[in-house]
């Protein structure tokens, strides 16, 4: 009798069904040591006890997205393990800030299903909700993946495709309690660029490049529990190639946005992303970024970005999608996300 787990088929999730993720994850500041020594991650507010005190909070939470990864790789033994792809994002929030010593973890609703045309796989919808170990929401998000099926011949279920925002309000988003930017210590931050600075429509170029290694980013999705074949079994595609996690490219643009953008500390929100181009290692990501919109908070000193960041294989040219709206080659990201900055 078989006691492993091969994970779910498109034929398995049904709307409306919930899904409680092992395992319970404690994080400390080994992860936050480890994620700093994986990606190259300055942000202050993330760095510095003294200046997340000066901003108004307790001491300096874990990474945002450190919280994002845990929550995420809770959930692939159950929505992706045997995906296709993993096709977007959307809906997503920080809710309360993660410290050392919290213990995380997952649960995901199934909110729509659509069989593909080719009867072979389908698109699964979730929201996902990682909560501490006071019962808090920490962050929840909503992604859709493309997942094979078992039974090519089992009937298609009926068709339900969530209705999704476009983008999370900013009257949504979360500001964690206390945070207070009024007394910023620009010099300590690595900037002086505040939110009146930036425009709608500005881009910058983030002018650094990192080359992803194949120990690193296979270290990093260990480090999430992340199971997904695709990420370590070089057996597991035809080209022998293990894909780099999504997560990875995601994080490693976000630490190189911090030239140019250096003061958005906190991200907030997630609008929206597509992994727009498989990534393999050897690859160098660079990144740049475009200002889509700009909000005023209720808390003190502090303004919310909307920003589109891109992780490209190649020397940044803003060129990002062609003529017939498919993503050019060298794109590997497109997410829009909130994110917080001294005003």
């Amino acid at each position: 009798m078989t006691k492993t787990n091969a994970g779910r088929f498109f034929e398995d999730y049904a709307v409306g069904q919930v899904i409680r993720h092992a395992v319970p994850r404690t994080v400390k500041a080994g992860e936050r040591a480890l994620y700093h020594s994986l990606y190259p991650a300055r942000h202050a507010l993330y760095s510095s006890d003294q200046f997340a005190q000066a901003c108004g909070l307790p001491f300096s939470p874990l990474d945002d997205m450190i919280a994002f990864h845990v929550v995420f790789g809770k959930t692939v033994p159950d929505v992706s393990l045997n995906a296709v792809a993993n096709l977007g994002y959307a809906e997503g929030r920080w809710i309360t800030p993660v410290w050392p010593g919290d213990t995380l973890r997952s649960e995901s609703e199934v909110i729509g299903v659509k069989q593909n045309s080719n009867g072979k796989t389908g698109v699964v919808w979730v929201r996902t909700r990682g909560r501490n170990q006071h019962d808090e929401l920490v962050m929840e998000y909503v992604r859709w993946v493309m997942v094979r099926k078992r039974d090519p011949d089992a009937a298609a279920p009926d068709t339900v495709v969530p209705d999704l925002q476009t983008a999370v309000p900013a009257e949504e988003l979360v500001i964690p309690k206390g945070l207070d930017f009024t007394n910023y210590d620009f010099d300590l931050a690595g900037e002086q660029h505040r939110f009146g600075d930036y425009l709608i429509g500005e881009k910058i170029n983030h002018v650094d490049g990192v080359t992803i290694e194949e120990a690193e980013h296979m270290m990093a999705t260990r480090l999430w529990q992340n199971t997904a074949k695709v990420h370590f079994d070089s057996t597991f595609r035809s080209d022998g190639a293990r894909l780099v996690y999504g997560g990875h490219v995601i994080s490693m643009a976000r630490a190189l946005s911090f030239n140019g953008l250096a003061n958005a500390q906190m991200i907030a929100g997630l609008n929206g992303g597509a992994h727009a181009n498989p990534c393999f290692s050897g690859t160098t990501v660079r990144a740049w970024s475009e200002v889509l919109d700009k909000a005023e908070t209720g808390a003190p000193g502090v303004g919310a970005l909307r920003l589109r960041l891109v992780a490209t294989s190649e020397p940044v040219s803003f060129d990002l999608k062609d003529e017939t709206g498919k993503y050019l080659p060298h794109v590997l990201l497109d997410l829009d996300y909130w994110a917080l900055m001294p005003v």
